[in-house]
């Protein structure tokens, strides 16, 4: 019994979903132009697909899973299940107008031309905000359509903007924020969801440790209770005496998002030889 994944075969997400397979301990063997490999150490079969035909391949239970983008599963509307979202590939998809533009809210599109990829998720948007507006479908190239009167508007994805400024444009409306998810068949069978589960507790496991950093630091001991306040953790810091009389070592694990400002309060309250070291694995 194996797993069947598709992924991405060229682009944004491929590197990244390879990445992320290795760091959960599966090697892969893909070679040039390859559209399937299979792992040597984990019942996985990978299928390099294009991307907007992974939603498909997995509604038909050709794949029992895939890495696919949010944007097109939502765009696709198959019927698959979102087990995880993945961390990587984030994104969002936006309006953007030509600068210069007044754009004061999503009233502006009404009875405008709107060019984009994404025809779907744009008449959704419409429909939610009661606009009337004119969608133009185009497979690639959308930002160069206002500039050639193709539209008066583009929804594309976006990650950085700086491919909407040099075309002129400025980003007015999110629509969606995406990043690269798991997605499942229905018909997935019960063996299937055990490997399934498996390979999510993988993943779990690695996107905890990316979340996360492992601190060491001293602490004069009539500081330790003011300095272990500080410190979250998993559960409890350990802490353990130092050779010096009067001090110890604390150990422990800070989030990511709050990671500078404990540091900060934590130097002020007098931790001194603060080692902050990342974590490869981190299971709960």
């Amino acid at each position: 019994m194996k797993l069947k994944l598709a992924i991405q075969k060229s682009g944004r997400l491929h590197d990244d979903s390879i990445k992320l397979l290795k760091e959960c301990g599966i090697d892969i063997s893909n070679g040039v132009n390859k559209l399937k490999a299979e792992a040597s150490n984990f019942p996985l079969e990978v299928f390099f697909l294009r991307d907007d035909d992974i939603p498909q391949y997995v509604e038909d239970a050709v794949a029992d899973i895939g890495f696919v983008g949010e944007n097109v599963v939502y765009e696709k509307k198959k019927q698959v299940a979102v087990v995880e979202k993945l961390g990587f590939g984030k994104c969002r998809l936006s309006i953007a107008v030509k600068r210069g533009e007044e754009y004061e809210s999503a009233a502006f599109l009404a009875g405008k031309r709107i060019a984009t990829s994404y025809p779907v998720l744009v008449a959704q948007f419409l429909q939610e905000k009661k606009i009337a507006a004119e969608i133009h479908e185009i497979s690639g190239s959308v930002e160069i359509a206002p500039g050639i009167g193709l539209a008066d508007a583009i929804c594309d994805l976006v990650s950085s903007g700086s491919t909407l400024f040099m075309n002129g444009l400025t980003e007015t409306e999110i629509i969606l924020q995406s990043q690269a998810v798991l997605i499942k068949s229905e018909s997935i069978s019960p063996e299937q969801q055990v490997l399934l589960d498996k390979l999510l507790f993988r993943i779990q496991a690695v996107k905890k440790a990316k979340n996360n950093k492992y601190i060491l630091l001293n602490a004069p001991n009539n500081k330790l209770e003011e300095i272990i306040s500080l410190l979250p953790g998993m559960k409890s810091p350990t802490v353990l005496p130092l050779a010096e009389e009067g001090w110890s070592s604390v150990h422990s694990v800070l989030n990511e998002n709050e990671f500078w400002d404990i540091i900060e309060q934590l130097k002020a309250a007098g931790a001194q030889g603060i080692l902050v070291v990342p974590i490869e694995k981190m299971i709960i």
